[in-house]
């Protein structure tokens, strides 16, 4: 049977997507979105020698801050994030295999879904929670259909085109968990622009859910 991972319990269930980051450009840039209060990291497979650099954030963030990686398409994928660390495995699809091994190793896992087979077959698989991608096109409405036939307890997060801006939209539907990629981080930012927007998403996220 699979071991389930709970969603953990954040103060803000709010998850940097670092697409792109370099490992020299990894210590500074966690640094600076823990202390902006950031509390979950992903780094997408498809960025620059993405497992040195969640070595790296493993390293450098506090013991509480779930680091992990995205974009996890095969089991391979999966045994090297174990080795650097990580514990939390996202993917962009619905690949059964992939979620159980990943919860095998304990990790917390939140594989892309986007129509209620998928979702559902995620939670069969024993995910922890489900990425809803592209969340623009979906739209809270669109989510909150879909998960009127998931169980209750299951995490539901927006991921892509969602924003400090939309909170509060997904909030209507009981979204609090969402992935921040272009948003709060793009290839080449500095450092000081990425504190200030960390800081936004953050102010912006205990305005709608309490801080």
């Amino acid at each position: 049977m699979t071991n389930r991972a709970p969603w953990p319990s954040m103060k803000r269930s709010l998850v940097a997507i670092l697409r792109g980051l370099k490992p020299h450009e990894t210590a500074e840039t966690i640094g600076a979105l823990v202390a902006a209060g950031l509390e979950a990291i992903e780094i997408p497979l498809n960025s620059p020698d993405p497992f040195e650099s969640i070595r790296i954030a493993v390293d450098s963030a506090p013991a509480e801050c779930l680091i992990g990686a995205g974009t996890v398409l095969t089991l391979a994928d999966v045994e090297r994030l174990a080795e650097a660390g990580g514990r939390l495995m996202v993917s962009p699809n619905t690949d059964p295999e992939i979620i159980r091994s990943a919860s095998d190793c304990g990790m917390v896992t939140m594989p892309g879904v986007f129509t209620p087979t998928e979702a559902l077959t995620a939670v069969s698989a024993g995910a922890s929670g489900l990425k809803f991608f592209p969340a623009s096109v979906l739209g809270p409405q669109g989510i909150a259909a879909i998960r009127a036939v998931l169980p209750p307890d299951i995490e539901i997060g927006a991921v892509g085109g969602v924003s400090h801006e939309t909170f509060a939209d997904y909030k209507t539907v009981g979204v609090r968990t969402f992935g921040l990629g272009s948003s709060l981080y793009k290839p080449g930012m500095n450092v000081d622009e990425i504190s200030r927007r960390a800081r936004i998403s953050v102010e912006a996220y205990d305005a709608v859910f309490g801080g």
